[in-house]
């Protein structure tokens, strides 16, 4: 059994898979050919936004994002707690420093009154610059952005949403990566959407943000003239092979594998529900379901099943053992805010197989395997 099948994804769309990677091949323009810029077209009018401008990985779309909002030394930017490193690590790359911000045990975003009540604290305190919220859409569902983005209204905060685990998910009929000022993605194979290697995203309806964005992308480079580099950027772009491999999962994403997740979802709460927390979705919200992650009451019974599981063949994953504040790298952080729903989370979390590609058979085997080990 596979945690998230790529292989199988492979073989359903290998037809058109290898008819696009064989065009890239044949044509010889691995870099920014053609279907880059087809492919953000699409993404864009996915999203439903202005401009996608593709890059070399999610981590980069951060980086991107952060710097074309002017996010620099002696800025406070608000983090979630509980999230992959990335999400802090171009904060702290730029000289801004993190605020970690506890998490909802239900939905594993971003708190808003721990946000507020947090951005309180660092006016009060007068040592740094209030400058931005970066929310993420942990895994797959999007963050708060109503209370989010009222908060960032009030206090005057750039909003970036890291739609690296949410592409897909959506808010109504909003769909995410059009939240916020700036959004970006990530295509890690392992993500909603993903590659074959890395890529990411970063979207907006600010053409100015975008203009300075592609710029950045290439060297700073001015307009069309690469020769002519007007600011210190960086070497960050989609491979034309990436951008191909996506332009085919994007099609079977929309038209098929959202909707599959979704009732994989589906077929794990009806078995699970009452007999472990499982994951919840607010009512107005959809899920992109990067990964389905279970509470389980303390690290040692969450440790067992885990064990249990594998010795049947069944993967699981932890998404996150340790918060952002736990990480060695920020040990020294001057700014130590509680975060006691992320260090219960950190202790008790545990993410089953979940892709658009289970069958109802294998999430039996699944669930009855965690019902006969709790």
């Amino acid at each position: 059994m596979q945690f998230r099948d790529l292989q199988k994804q492979y073989q359903v769309l290998k037809p058109q898979m290898d008819a696009a990677v064989g065009k890239v091949l044949t044509d010889a323009n691995f870099i920014s050919g053609a279907q880059v810029k087809a492919l953000e077209k699409k993404l864009a009018e996915y999203v439903g936004v202005k401009h996608c401008i593709t890059c070399a990985n999610g981590t980069d779309a951060l980086k991107l994002a952060e710097m074309a909002c002017g996010i620099g030394k002696g800025h406070a930017v608000f983090v979630p707690d509980f999230t992959f490193f990335s999400t802090a690590e171009t904060v702290a790359d730029l000289g801004a420093t993190n605020i970690f911000v506890d998490v909802d045990m239900d939905t594993f975003n971003i708190c808003p009154k721990a946000l507020e009540a947090a951005i309180e604290k660092v006016i009060a305190e007068g040592k740094l610059i209030p400058k931005a919220i970066v929310a993420v859409d942990l895994f797959g569902q999007p963050a708060d952005y109503t209370a989010i983005s009222a908060i960032a209204e009030k206090y005057g905060l750039v909003l970036i949403e890291d739609g690296a685990q949410g592409f897909g998910g959506r808010i109504g009929e909003r769909m995410a990566c059009s939240f916020g000022h700036i959004a970006t993605t990530s295509f890690f194979p392992a993500k909603p959407l993903g590659c074959y290697g890395d890529g990411g995203a970063v979207f907006t309806n600010d053409d100015d943000a975008a203009a300075l964005i592609r710029s950045l992308c290439i060297h700073g480079k001015s307009g069309e003239d690469k020769y002519n580099n007007i600011r210190i950027g960086m070497n960050s772009r989609l491979d034309t092979l990436q951008a191909a491999v996506l332009e085919v999962k994007l099609d079977a994403f929309a038209e098929k594998e959202l909707e599959a997740v979704n009732r994989a979802a589906g077929w794990y709460n009806a078995r699970l529900s009452g007999a472990v927390k499982t994951p919840v979705v607010l009512s107005g919200f959809y899920s992109s379901w990067a990964q389905y992650t279970i509470q389980l009451p303390d690290d040692g019974s969450r440790d067992a099943l885990q064990q249990a599981l594998k010795a049947q063949g069944i993967p699981t994953m932890i998404y996150y053992p340790r918060g952002m504040h736990q990480q060695g790298a920020f040990a020294d952080l001057p700014y130590a805010l509680q975060c006691p729903n992320t260090e219960k989370l950190c202790r008790t979390v545990l993410a089953l197989p979940m892709h658009p590609y289970l069958e109802e058979t294998d999430v039996e085997t699944i669930c009855k395997a965690v019902l006969e080990n709790l």
